[in-house]
């Protein structure tokens, strides 16, 4: 029985078969508007799609707080001149007579230089024994000093100066000029002043976060709220540490805009329309004004506000909807306030993806019509 060649009719099934292929696997940038749609919970997902107005963006516009808590805010400024464990004293002895202790006729003052606290508080002074030195001003160890030897030479005179020491010091790191140790020191007792010691900031002010440990007690604050507020301005204690840092959160931009990308917070807050800003804005040939979607991980307390719920238990998924054309849409963008970790999404209009389709459809139509006349001319 002979073999019958391909019919026109044939090969024009399969062209119509190929172009809706290649229509359904057109690429895109994205989601469109009806799948996000889809993914709600009233329909087929997992994620709570909600419009933004007034009322969802009061519950939704929750900022980071950054602060001191009260373990390091109660903290009262240390003596600026204060001797404590592990600083060093420079004791210097005159005494009135030709042939004293420590001094003779050509030397009046002996000088007793970098004598270190011990771990137990004390300094050791020739002819004078160990003596208590943490805790008391320089004033107070020069009385007891003099106390001690007043009983073996007349009336000596003492002078006692605290030097630099890292009995109470501080580290300072990350982005400043000169990271280092410091003493904490009259003029360096509080945290801007310890800054400034060590060259300030190296990197912009308006997104530089300052954090500080204290024993088991971390905490952290933006660099400007330490001017904007005197009383997050705290005390320097011995030991603290201190780390100047960038913002570390991000967000991602990605669909119809004039570029897609993960971007840092350049300020503390930044809402959707600054968001769109920094990548170029709306693309016009492509972008949907009314399908600006911000995707989001909203703890369970947000969540509830948000959703009007009081039955939300853990992390929900929400999708926000901005429409950019609505009356007071701009506005609302405006408020909205991006948080870490959002995924900005813009969609594509439906003309877009509708040329996008007839484009595909064209050129599938189109290579398989050279492929149906060249099968008519294999049958002729």
């Amino acid at each position: 029985m002979p073999v019958r060649s391909p019919s026109r009719a044939s090969w024009l099934a399969l062209a119509v078969f190929v172009a809706g292929v290649g229509a359904c696997t057109a690429p895109r940038p994205g989601p469109s508007i009806n799948e996000i749609f889809a993914g709600s919970v009233m329909r087929e997902g997992d994620a709570f799609v909600v419009a933004v107005g007034d009322r969802v963006n009061r519950a939704a516009n929750v900022t980071s707080a950054l602060g001191f808590s009260d373990a390091l805010r109660d903290a009262a400024l240390l003596g600026g001149d204060t001797i404590r464990v592990g600083d060093t004293v420079a004791v210097t002895v005159y005494e009135n007579v030709p042939e004293g202790l420590m001094t003779n006729f050509e030397t009046r003052g002996a000088v007793l230089q970098e004598l270190q606290v011990d771990d137990d508080g004390y300094i050791y002074v020739p002819f004078a024994g160990r003596i208590r030195a943490a805790g008391q001003s320089p004033e107070g160890l020069r009385s007891t000093i003099a106390r001690q030897l007043d009983e073996q030479t007349p009336d000596p005179q003492v002078y006692v100066s605290r030097e630099s020491g890292d009995g109470a010091s501080v580290s300072v790191v990350g982005a400043v000029s000169a990271q280092g140790v410091y003493p904490i020191q009259r003029n360096t007792r509080r945290l801007t002043a310890m800054l400034a010691q060590a060259g300030g900031t190296s990197i912009p002010v308006s997104n530089a976060q300052v954090t500080v440990s204290r024993g088991s007690v971390t905490d952290r604050v933006w660099l400007e709220d330490l001017f904007n507020h005197p009383e997050l301005d705290i005390a320097m204690r011995g030991g603290d540490r201190i780390l100047v840092d960038q913002d570390p959160r991000r967000f991602t931009v990605l669909g119809a805009t004039g570029t897609q990308s993960l971007i840092p917070f350049e300020t503390p807050t930044i809402t959707a329309i600054e968001a769109l800003a920094q990548v170029g804005g709306l693309d016009p040939t492509r972008a949907d004004p009314t399908g600006v979607f911000v995707f989001r991980d909203e703890p369970a307390e947000i969540a509830s506000e948000v959703l009007g719920q009081d039955d939300v238990a853990g992390d929900q998924r929400i999708i926000y909807v901005l429409d950019l054309t609505a009356p007071n849409g701009m506005f609302l963008a405006r408020d909205f306030q991006i948080r870490d970790g959002d995924t900005v999404y813009v969609t594509e209009a439906s003309a877009v993806t509708w040329n996008r389709l007839i484009s595909t459809l064209s050129g599938t139509l189109g290579a398989t019509g050279s492929a149906v006349s060249i099968a008519d001319g294999a049958t002729d």
